[in-house]
C-alpha cells in the first residue's frame, strides 16, 4: 500500500516564499504518512499575466528551487512532484514537472500541450516539450508517470502513460477558474482514470488563480480524496493490486484496436 498526498497552495512571485510553502506542505504530508506528494504546476513562480518575468525567474533543472524541494523530500522520506519554471532560450521557458527523492531527480516531464485556450496563449512564452517516451518511476510497487494540467484535455497523453505500464498518473496543475471549469476538471480526471484503469492524483493551485479541488481518483473512477479551495493536504492509500483487479474485470487496454502516434 502506498500513501499518496495531493498538496495545494497559491504560488506567487516570491520564489523563496514558494519554496517555504512547498517545504511546509511536504512536511505536513509526511506527517500524515505520505510516501509521495504531488504539488501544483508553476510551484516555483507564478503571476496572473504570463510574460517575460517568467523567463527572468526561470531556473535550471539542477537549480536552487529543485535542490530545496529535494532536500525537503529527503528530510521527509518522500518522493515529491512539483511544477518548475525551467530555463529555456530567450524570452521562453519550459513548464516542467519534476519528481525528486532523497537521491535527486527521478523523472521529468515538459508540458507538451500548451494552454492556448479560453483566451490564454501559453505558447507565446513556453517552449513545448518534445514528444519522447515517458519517464516513469517506481514508488513501492506503483509505476508512476507525469503529465500537466491542459494535457488532461488530450486523452492520448494519459494513454501513452498507460502503454508505459503506469499504475498512477500525477497531474500538477493550475486549472483556471471559470464557468463550468470545476466540472470539467473533475470529469476529465475521472475519465482519464476510468479509460486507462489507473489511479490519477492531481494537485492544483488554489484561488484566485486556480480552482483548487485537488483530487485522487481510483481506477474505476471512485474519488479517494478531494480538497476544497484552501491551502491543504489530502491523502489516500493506493494498492497496486487494485489496478490489476480492475484491469482483469475490464481489459479495455488489451481490447482496444487503435494505438497513439505522434503528430
Amino acid at each position: 500500500m502506498i500513501r499518496v498526498a495531493v498538496a495545494q497552495f497559491a504560488p506567487g512571485v516570491d520564489t523563496a516564499a514558494n519554496l517555504d510553502a512547498v517545504r511546509d506542505l511536504i512536511a505536513k504530508a509526511a506527517g500524515q504518512g505520505a510516501d509521495l506528494v504531488v504539488l501544483p504546476e508553476y510551484a516555483s513562480f507564478f503571476e496572473h499575466r504570463m510574460g517575460p518575468r517568467f523567463a527572468e525567474h526561470a531556473q535550471p533543472l539542477d537549480g536552487p528551487f529543485t535542490a530545496g524541494v529535494q532536500e525537503a523530500a529527503a528530510a521527509a522520506g518522500v518522493v515529491a512532484v512539483f511544477g518548475l519554471v525551467e530555463t529555456a532560450s530567450g524570452e521562453r521557458f519550459r513548464n516542467t514537472a519534476v519528481a525528486v527523492s532523497g537521491e535527486g531527480v527521478v523523472a521529468t516531464y515538459r508540458k507538451t500541450h500548451l494552454y492556448d485556450a479560453f483566451g490564454a496563449t501559453e505558447s507565446r512564452w513556453v517552449e513545448p516539450g518534445a514528444l519522447e517516451p515517458p519517464e516513469t518511476f517506481l514508488v513501492g510497487d506503483l509505476r508512476v508517470g507525469l503529465q500537466t494540467c491542459y494535457d488532461l484535455r488530450f486523452p492520448e497523453v494519459t494513454r501513452v502513460l498507460a502503454d508505459a505500464e503506469v499504475d498512477l498518473v500525477l497531474v500538477p496543475s493550475d486549472w483556471v477558474p471559470g464557468p463550468g471549469k470545476v466540472h470539467h476538471w473533475r470529469t476529465l480526471l475521472t475519465a482519464r482514470a476510468i479509460e486507462n484503469t489507473a489511479f490519477v492524483a492531481a494537485a492544483g493551485q488554489i484561488p484566485p488563480e486556480g480552482v483548487g479541488t485537488s483530487l485522487i481518483v481510483g481506477p474505476s473512477g471512485e474519488t479517494l480524496a478531494e480538497l476544497g479551495e484552501d491551502r491543504a493536504v489530502a491523502v489516500a492509500d493506493l494498492d497496486p493490486a487494485r489496478v490489476r483487479e480492475v484491469r482483469a474485470a475490464n481489459p479495455a487496454l488489451r481490447l482496444r484496436r487503435y494505438t497513439v502516434l505522434p503528430r
